[in-house]
């Protein structure tokens, strides 16, 4: 192992100092960006369904390419093969995706164990090719009652454990049984505009990462550990 003097616990030929060329490459994508949308309830007048339907037209509006993931038919973890096919398409898609949008009820001051479930199943790698790190990342929560924050804090923990890029801006409805019309369009408010205003902002962090992402999140001790070193880490089977 090369050293120097200075930092004898560093391997000199691993340790790299950030290359401003490859956080700009001259080649970029042109095509819309891709976000993926995940809900968290399954009832017939879903609002974090209603809300997921709203963000998916604003992303469309706004350049991107959503696709919504409906949770219905999933199993709980590990109470099916990773082959089942409503599994596959939620790893397809995590895979396709260069963002995400998760919205949550908030359910006894938490998370619904649906939203959970979703996540869960989007493994933290596929062998050595990690699904969701360097992505974006928006999160979102309805409630019934007054305004709180417990699922969004939630989902953004959630989110740095999977290493994505999580974005400022977030949305928390309240009462959202009365910020939808019968048609399950949302209405105008103060509500909708931070609605408008996180989808900006994830298609502009989106824009922004997506060519570089697999360099922002390269890191010394990933380059030190070999691929099949970090895939047998990262896919502990028996936890």
């Amino acid at each position: 192992m090369s050293t120097s003097p200075e930092l004898p616990n560093i391997d000199a030929a691993l340790f790299q100092q950030p290359d401003p060329e490859r956080l700009h490459p001259n080649e970029r994508a042109t095509h819309p960006p891709r976000i993926l949308l995940l809900y968290g309830s399954l009832r017939e007048r879903s609002y974090s369904r209603l809300l997921t339907e709203e963000a998916a037209r604003l992303l469309q509006a706004l350049g991107a390419e959503p696709r919504i993931f409906d949770p219905r038919g999933l199993p709980m973890p590990d109470d099916a093969p990773e082959d089942h096919p409503k599994v596959q398409e939620l790893r397809d898609l995590a895979q396709w995706s260069e963002g995400m949008v998760w919205t949550s009820p908030e359910r006894h001051g938490a998370m619904t164990g649906i939203m959970k479930a979703q996540i869960d199943w989007v493994p933290l790698a596929i062998g050595a090719v990690r699904p969701t790190q360097g992505k974006t990342l928006a999160v979102m929560e309805v409630s019934g009652g007054s305004q709180s924050f417990n699922a969004v804090n939630q989902l953004r923990v959630l989110g740095r454990w999977m290493r994505m890029i999580t974005i400022p801006n977030q949305s928390s409805v309240a009462k959202a049984f009365m910020e939808f019309d019968d048609a399950g369009r949302m209405k105008p408010s103060s509500y909708y505009e931070r609605v408008v205003d996180v989808m900006e902002e994830l298609v502009k962090f989106t824009l922004l990462t997506r060519d570089s992402a697999a360099y922002l999140v390269d890191r010394y001790s990933e380059r030190k550990e070999g691929a099949e070193q970090l895939s047998k880490r990262v896919n502990q089977r028996s936890i």
